[in-house]
């Protein structure tokens, strides 16, 4: 009988060694990996993409496992939370009305019985994987061990529905926060995610993917900017994805623990159409590209008038961000006619001054609305502060950023001015 293979990622050493010697003992499960942090549990799931994970409660309520979960949805793997009953955590919720096995609906006592574990991992396993195909197909190691996702080719038979949903809070079991925790496993971290590599692009004349929006190449002179922060990597696998191939240049602050930048752009580019990379230092901006500040000690901002290079500038944090959405946002102002900007889901107010600094300067403004918001920090103050021409839903931003002003209806304040 072919075994369902099992990750286990936890900080504690005796935990991992209890738990590896209770799956070693199921017929139905083998362990193919150990892990002691998210970074190496990051990279050893998308590697090896096993059937399900069993991680602790410690790792699974750190912010930076925002990035894991996104990956765990568009793999469909499935995981239980191993909880300790002498300490007091926020478990991941499931949505009302959400029973499917990968809705991250099940948790563990650490010291249960090994009968409920087996009777817990079929539960979580018992059906087939229904992957999030990925818009471009892999080249290097990864791309041999255990890669099962569908190239560009099935890209067109599949639906939007099929990619990572945002569940809202207050019943969302995304847990967010900005900040590396000092609860995570000194172990020596794996190597980052590489940007993924062997893109294979659609030939001349290819009708653009069913949920892909086309754009003239008469609007190559925009810019887009977003800026994210608690909820932000499901809303930008949600707008990225659709965007196509040729798409204006495209610059992302997203807050996230130190390290996870490169995971995360890995991950959008594996979902992406544009090529997703981490900002690393200074780099002309393109059509097609798509640049991520994130999970760095500095901030990603433009770099003169001519809005044609971004650069890395190390910085003191500016609105309690390093990267910083503001300083994003502020360092556009010279080319704030050219802009679209989003100000998306997340906690505090970083990006709200600088967005209001495009809007003085022409630029066209969205926020994320708050229906589908995970947390309704940034956009509302935004939103307060008088900058935002349009207020939409999640799944409406990516057609308004592309469009840019030339689809937007004037607001009152825009026809005054």
């Amino acid at each position: 009988m072919l075994r369902k293979t099992l990750v286990i990622a936890t900080p504690d050493t005796a935990q991992r060694a209890r738990l590896g010697r209770m799956v070693d003992q199921m017929s139905e499960f083998e362990v193919i990996a150990q892990t002691g942090d998210l970074m190496n549990t990051y990279n050893v799931v998308e590697e090896r993409q096993p059937k399900a994970v069993l991680i602790a409660d410690v790792l699974a309520n750190l912010p930076e496992f925002e990035v894991m979960r996104a990956l765990f949805s568009t793999l469909d793997i499935r995981w239980l939370v191993v909880t300790m009953p002498d300490r007091s955590t926020r478990l991941p919720q499931a949505p009302v009305g959400d029973d499917s096995p990968g809705s991250d609906l099940f948790s563990i006592p650490a010291n249960a019985p090994e009968e409920i574990y087996v009777r817990q991992l079929c539960a979580l396993t018992r059906t087939a994987q229904n992957l999030n195909p990925a818009k471009k197909p892999r080249s290097g190691p990864s791309a041999q061990i255990g890669d099962r996702r569908p190239t560009t080719k099935a890209i067109a038979a599949n639906s939007t529905a099929e990619r990572p949903k945002l569940r809202p809070a207050p019943q969302s079991h995304r847990l967010h926060q900005p900040i590396l925790s000092r609860n995570s496993a000194s172990v020596t971290p794996g190597p980052a995610t590489p940007p993924m590599a062997g893109r294979r692009r659609p030939e001349p004349g290819v009708v653009v993917p069913a949920g892909q929006v086309a754009i003239p190449e008469t609007s190559n002179d925009r810019v887009i900017l977003i800026g994210a922060s608690t909820g932000g990597v499901d809303a930008l696998l949600a707008i990225l994805s659709r965007f196509p191939e040729n798409c204006p240049p495209t610059l992302v602050v997203q807050h996230t623990g130190t390290g996870f930048g490169e995971s995360l752009a890995g991950l959008l580019d594996r979902q992406c159409l544009p090529t997703v990379h981490l900002a690393t230092g200074p780099q002309p901006i393109r059509r097609g590209q798509i640049l991520i500040g994130a999970g760095t000690r500095t901030h990603l901002v433009m770099d003169g008038r001519a809005g044609t290079r971004a650069v890395c500038q190390a910085d003191a944090p500016v609105s309690g961000h390093i990267p910083s959405v503001d300083m994003l946002f502020s360092s556009a102002v010279p080319l704030a006619s050219r802009v679209s900007a989003a100000l998306l889901t997340g906690m505090g107010r970083d990006g709200a001054n600088g967005m209001k600094a495009l809007y003085d300067g022409g630029a066209f403004t969205i926020a994320q609305n708050e229906a589908s918001c995970v947390v309704y920090g940034m956009p509302r103050a935004a939103v307060q502060s008088g900058c935002v021409h349009k207020i939409l839903p999640l799944d409406r931003i990516a057609e308004a950023l592309l469009a840019g002003r030339g689809d937007a209806p004037r607001t009152s304040r825009e026809l005054q001015r």
